[in-house]
C-alpha cells in the first residue's frame, strides 16, 4: 500500500455496556451500570456505564449506590470478564484481517500502523469490519504519532473519526489543561498548577530543568515532550502484556478490627500470586489500596528485592505496604497489585493514575 505511515488508534464504544447490550438487546436506549455484583443496594463501584447512564454524571468508579439515586431507573448488571474478553479476542482478530499492524492495548482498544495515501478512509474500513463482525461500534483517532492518535480518538467519540496531527497539534491542544494529555494523571496536573502550570500550551513552554527539578530527571522533561505532541510511531504486533494483576474486595460492612484486615490483605495476596503464577511471570513490586469510609482511597506499594512469584514473598510484602497507612478510619475496600517488570515497549506513564476512558 502506498502512500504516508499513520498510526491510527481504535477504542471500542462503551465497550463493556455495548456487550452487555449485545447479549441484551432489550436493554438498547437504557441506561445500564456495570458494576461489582451488579446490586447497588451492596457496596460496590461502576465499573463501566453506557453513554445513556452517563447523561445523568454515572462514571467508573463512583460507589453504585450513588448511581442509582443518581438514576433510578438505570439497569445494573455484574461484570462478567470471560464474556469481555470472547469478544475482545474477537474485535482484534478482525482488526488483523486488515492490511495493518495491530499492536493491542488491552479488551477495547489498539493502535494500528499502516501506510496509505486515505487514513479516514482506511478509518472508515475499520469501523465498518469491527461492527460487521461484532455488532459493537469503535471510534478512530489519526495521528502522525502514538500520542496524537490516542488523543485524536478522544474527539472522535462517540462513533466517530479525528485526526491530530503536528499541523493542527497548537490549535487544537494550546488551550486545553494539562490532565488531557496522555500520561498526565489528576494529582501530577495538581503539581503542575502549583508551578503556575495550567495549560498545554504552559507546559510546553516550561523550563525543562525546572521540571526535572520537581519530577525527576526522566518524567519532568517528558511531561514537556508530552506538551510538544512527540510520540512513538513504531506500532508492533507483539501481544498484549498487562502490567500487573490485582484483586480488590468491597465489604458490606466496614472493617475495623486490623486483624481482620491483615487477614484480608492476605487473603488478596493469595489470589494475587496464583494470578501471577499462572501468568508466567514473576512481580517485581506490591502495592496496596485501601478505600477508608466514606469514600477516601490510598495506595501504597513495596518494591521486592527481586523479581518472585512467591507466596509468602507477596504476602509480606503486601502487609508491609499496608503498614505504611495510618487505618485510624473504618476500611470499605482492600486491592492488593503485583506488578511485574515494564516491558520494552512501555510507555512511562503514572500507573496509579490509569484510567478507563
Amino acid at each position: 500500500m502506498s502512500g504516508t505511515a499513520w498510526v491510527l488508534h481504535v477504542d471500542l464504544d462503551e465497550f463493556i455496556a455495548a456487550v452487555e447490550m449485545a447479549r441484551r438487546p432489550e436493554l438498547r436506549g437504557r441506561p445500564v451500570v456495570v458494576g461489582g455484583a451488579g446490586d447497588p443496594t451492596q457496596r460496590g463501584v461502576v465499573a463501566t456505564a453506557n453513554y445513556r447512564a452517563r447523561e445523568f454524571g454515572i462514571q467508573s468508579g463512583m460507589p453504585l449506590r450513588t448511581a442509582a439515586k443518581r438514576c433510578p431507573d438505570a439497569v445494573f448488571l455484574p461484570s462478567d470478564p470471560p464474556a469481555y474478553e470472547a469478544v475482545s479476542a474477537r474485535v482484534m482478530a478482525t482488526l488483523r484481517t486488515l492490511p495493518v499492524i495491530v499492536e493491542v492495548l488491552g479488551w477495547d482498544e489498539a493502535f494500528l500502523g499502516a501506510t496509505t495515501g486515505d487514513p479516514e478512509g482506511l478509518a472508515a474500513d475499520v469501523r465498518r469490519a469491527v461492527t460487521a463482525e461484532t455488532g459493537l461500534s469503535c471510534s478512530v483517532g489519526i495521528g502522525d504519532n502514538k500520542l496524537r492518535a490516542k488523543l485524536a480518538t478522544g474527539f472522535a467519540k462517540p462513533a466517530g473519526i479525528y485526526r491530530l496531527t503536528r499541523d493542527n497539534w497548537v490549535a487544537v491542544m494550546a488551550d486545553k489543561p494539562t490532565d488531557a494529555l496522555w500520561g498526565i494523571g489528576r494529582r501530577t496536573a495538581a503539581k503542575l498548577a502549583d508551578l503556575g502550570i495550567t495549560t498545554v500550551a504552559d507546559l510546553a513552554r516550561a523550563d525543562p530543568a525546572a521540571l526535572a527539578e520537581r519530577f525527576g530527571p526522566a518524567m519532568g522533561p517528558y511531561y514537556r515532550l508530552l506538551a510538544l505532541g512527540a510520540g512513538d510511531t513504531e506500532v508492533v504486533s507483539t501481544p498484549y502484556v498487562p502490567r500487573s494483576r490485582s484483586r480488590e474486595v468491597t465489604f458490606q460492612r466496614n472493617l475495623t478490627d486490623r486483624a481482620e484486615i491483615d487477614a484480608q490483605v492476605v487473603a488478596l495476596a493469595r489470589r494475587v500470586t496464583e494470578d501471577v503464577v499462572a501468568e508466567g511471570r514473576p512481580a517485581v513490586r506490591v502495592a496496596v489500596k485501601v478505600r477508608f469510609a466514606p469514600f477516601v482511597t490510598e495506595t501504597h506499594g513495596v518494591t521486592l528485592d527481586g523479581p518472585s512469584s512467591d507466596a509468602g514473598v507477596i504476602e509480606r510484602a503486601a502487609l508491609a505496604a499496608l503498614d505504611r497507612f495510618e487505618i485510624n478510619r473504618p476500611v470499605r475496600l482492600l486491592g492488593v497489585r503485583a506488578e511485574f517488570p515494564p516491558t520494552e515497549s512501555a510507555q512511562p506513564a503514572e500507573a496509579a493514575e490509569a484510567a478507563d476512558p
